[in-house]
């Protein structure tokens, strides 16, 4: 963790614009485009303060970034984005993907993106992380160039393997059980979290009632208008409060949303694993299949039905000399395929190795953020229930005075 970009490099996304202009297809569009700045840390000499890099980038080329990095190292568990559309939000806030607060939460959930992957061992060596941090120009072209595409595996085959494999890793296959759960388990508290936060903005906002009542009550009483007027005012202030007290609890809950979005990254590690078992355990059953019909022709029995050992009963056998060409070409075929199978046998002990130690990392990095996050949100909810103590132990002192 030394080596890590992280202790090198300042890394933030200082601010978020709001742009128009036409995408590829000719059309006009709006976007958001997030300023992005580096700064070389230096320890060479005291008040030295080495310059500020920076360049602009859109949601769309974090997410072409975050495919690369997904498909270059299947092994790791990538960093999740900020989401491109706001869910789990309570009512009062808006889903628009364009409203300054939605766009201030996600250049925050962008910057803890990079900061992830610069903080990773293996990711933040990368040289296109790298680049995307440095260069504006060319970064496209760049990354495409990497043929990073023609790696990715297709959804089909993905499919196929699940259900396929006949010999699954059983840590894998409990880790893709534990993804699913923690996926689920983080979708139902963020939907109680919105259906609190609506009773709670309720709350709140009656007391504004409170407020304008004893603002009228006070109007015709001589003697206790003061101390009502100014028990009216302290409600007002604590219904006014919660619009800001609800739009920082946004916050806590993105930091549980990108767990629900690790869940994903978690089991993108697990189907590649399956695709490599699923491969290795198809290149060993060509070659098993390949061993038999050398034998077959080195004998001449035929332990199988097929058609082409009917087809040799009905209209003859195969000349010696035809037959020893076969046998030729299938051992060639199957020291290819001993070959091919050992290195799909490492290539799978490799990926094993290396994926588990990141998953391990990831678990460690998990418990302490979700442990800060839980004990930040009731910190807070603590504090609002102080507040409300408050205003009605003020609102109390008030009646008394009257």
């Amino acid at each position: 963790m030394e080596d890590c970009l992280a202790k090198k490099m300042e890394i933030t996304v200082s601010e978020a614009e709001k742009r128009t202009g036409r995408n590829a297809m000719n059309i006009q569009e709006t976007y958001t485009a997030y300023l992005i700045e580096t700064r070389a840390v230096e320890s060479q000499s005291e008040g030295h303060c080495a310059p500020v890099e920076s360049l602009w980038r859109r949601y769309s080329e974090f997410e072409l970034l975050r495919n690369y990095l997904s498909v270059t190292y299947p092994h790791i568990v990538v960093p999740p984005l900020p989401e491109k559309r706001a869910d789990f939000v309570w009512h009062k806030l808006s889903a628009d993907n364009m409203d300054p607060d939605f766009v201030e939460r996600r250049r925050i959930g962008l910057e803890n993106f990079l900061l992830r992957v610069a903080s990773h061992p293996v990711l933040c060596q990368d040289k296109i992380f790298y680049a995307f941090l440095m260069q504006e120009g060319g970064w496209k072209e760049m990354v495409n160039e990497t043929g990073f595409q023609l790696k990715a595996d297709s959804r089909l085959k993905a499919l196929n393997a699940t259900f396929r494999v006949k010999n699954p890793d059983k840590r894998f296959t409990e880790l893709k059980h534990y993804s699913d759960e923690l996926q689920s388990v983080i979708s139902h508290l963020l939907r109680v979290r919105a259906r609190v936060a609506d009773r709670l903005y309720g709350v709140y906002k009656v007391h504004g009632n409170y407020g304008r009542v004893f603002s009228e009550w006070s109007a015709i009483e001589k003697e206790m208008g003061d101390g009502l007027q100014s028990a009216g005012h302290h409600m007002d202030v604590y219904a006014a409060s919660i619009d800001d007290i609800l739009e920082e609890e946004e916050h806590y809950a993105d930091q549980l949303k990108e767990y629900l979005f690790y869940a994903e990254a978690l089991r993108a590690v697990c189907r590649k694993h399956e695709l490599m078992q699923y491969d290795l355990e198809m290149a060993a059953q060509d070659l098993t299949s390949k061993k038999q019909q050398c034998e077959e022709l080195a004998t001449g029995t035929v332990r199988t039905f097929s058609l082409k050992g009917m087809t040799s009963k009905l209209f003859g056998q195969e000349s010696p000399e035809q037959r020893e060409a076969k046998i030729k070409v299938l051992e060639e075929q199957i020291q290819e395929g001993e070959e091919q199978l050992k290195s799909k046998n490492l290539e799978g002990r490799d990926f094993v190795k290396s994926a588990w130690a990141d998953i391990e990392r990831f678990k460690e990095q998990k418990n302490h953020d979700l442990k800060e996050a839980l004990i930040s949100y009731a910190v807070m909810q603590i504090s609002m229930c102080k507040k409300g103590i408050q205003v009605w132990t003020n609102a109390k002192e008030c009646f008394s005075k009257m």
